[in-house]
């Protein structure tokens, strides 16, 4: 059977022909090659047939040479439809031009509402959001995803502990938790302030309770700093010990490095791709190169799209695909070392306080075998060695 999709895109024409010749004329069409379809009879003289446009003009040659008539009855088709867009083209222009700004309105940004911020914490936020250009107005396909617009937010201001951004249709909604809630009143029960470790006592400041210790006293692991009773004999007290005791203590870290260090970096090399993705299927629109990087990693961002309130299942993905490459780092031993010694520092701190400091150090031991270099550090530390033991009920001391 003929697709008559493709005689639609053609043209097709539907003709009435008449007289007394009509099956000599059906004939000669089908010897010419002309191909009709869909012949009926109409009376006793005369048959409507459907055929191609573009074998008009054999037909009318044919019909010369015959002793009937034609007559066009109807005309379908692309060419015909495409003539009838052209007389109505403001019609057509206009009906455009009213989906497409209403799509892009629909994409835009339009309102961004912030709740949970005070006035000076809200105004910061709207500043730092201008500067990654969400404002109202701007196409949503080329600001951040949710994710980076909170991750960004989170960074830059110190004013907030939390925020959640949700994007609804053309408005960004944020959720802000600040940090300067007000803190619960902190009940302690009574208490004495021990020591955690071995130290010399080099500074002392007592909030409450009676210092048991001096400035310079060596004390041990466990020995009582500022006791959690006051008061004489008979009128004693019990309260619990609040201050900070800083003493010297020591740390001995051992670090190996190796001499030779592999990592892998971004080369500056990148390569965009953008995409229409329409339900689980993804277009591409622009990019078409081959990547032929051996080493990369690809970034996507993906955005919906909206038509008024609605989400389409259609989406714009614009997707980074960046080189990396394979650096090889080789120290001497001397580079190696103060590497090595940077490492143990920086080790030591990721187990102190943010009060806590290095006051010296001295390196005990250092030695290069097998490609790696070994290092010994004795490391002097000031910190809080206070820490906090309950009172027992009966206890004399």
């Amino acid at each position: 059977m003929k697709n008559l999709w493709i005689e639609f895109i053609g043209g097709i024409v539907t003709v009435k022909a008449k007289g007394k010749g009509i099956e000599r004329f059906i004939n000669t069409l089908t010897r010419n090659g002309i191909h009709i379809w869909q012949v009926k009879r109409h009376g006793v003289e005369a048959v409507i047939f459907k055929m191609k446009l573009k074998d008009v003009n054999q037909i009318r040659n044919a019909v010369r040479n015959s002793d009937c008539k034609i007559e066009f009855l109807q005309r379908t088709g692309f060419p015909f439809l495409f003539k009838r867009l052209l007389k109505n083209f403001g019609f057509v222009l206009g009906a455009t031009a009213f989906i497409i700004v209403i799509f892009v309105l629909s994409n835009m940004v339009w309102g961004i509402e912030i709740k949970g911020a005070n006035p000076a914490t809200e105004y910061k936020i709207r500043k730092e959001l201008t500067e990654m250009g969400v404002k109202r107005g701007k196409l949503q396909f080329f600001l951040d995803n949710v994710e980076g617009i909170q991750r960004k937010l989170s960074d830059n201001i110190e004013e907030i502990t939390w925020v959640g951004v949700e994007l609804k249709g053309t408005t960004y909604h944020l959720q802000v938790v600040e940090k300067n809630d007000p803190k619960k009143p902190e009940y302690l029960s009574p208490r004495n302030l021990v020591a955690k470790k071995k130290a010399v006592i080099v500074y002392m400041f007592v909030e409450e309770g009676q210092p048991v210790v001096r400035v310079n006293d060596h004390v041990q692991p466990g020995q009582l700093l500022v006791a959690g009773k006051i008061g004489k004999e008979g009128n004693i007290e019990l309260v619990p010990a609040k201050g900070e005791i800083y003493g010297e203590t020591w740390y001995k870290t051992d670090v190996t490095l190796p001499l030779k260090k592999t990592f892998q970096v971004f080369n500056g090399n990148e390569k965009r791709k953008h995409f229409i993705k329409i339900g689980n299927v993804e277009i591409p629109v622009w990019g078409f190169k081959k990547v032929e990087y051996k080493d990369f990693e690809t970034e996507s961002n993906e955005k919906k799209i909206n038509f008024l309130k609605w989400e389409l299942p259609i989406s714009y993905i614009d997707r980074t695909i960046r080189e990396s490459e394979q650096e090889t780092l080789i120290y001497d031993h001397e580079q190696a070392f103060e590497a090595a010694k940077t490492l143990a520092r920086n080790k030591i701190k990721s187990q102190l306080s943010e009060n806590d400091k290095i006051k010296g150090e001295k390196v005990l031991h250092k030695s290069v075998d097998n490609d790696k270099v070994t290092i010994s550090i004795h490391f002097q530390i000031i910190e809080n060695i206070a820490e906090a033991q309950p009172i027992v009920q009966g206890d004399t001391e």
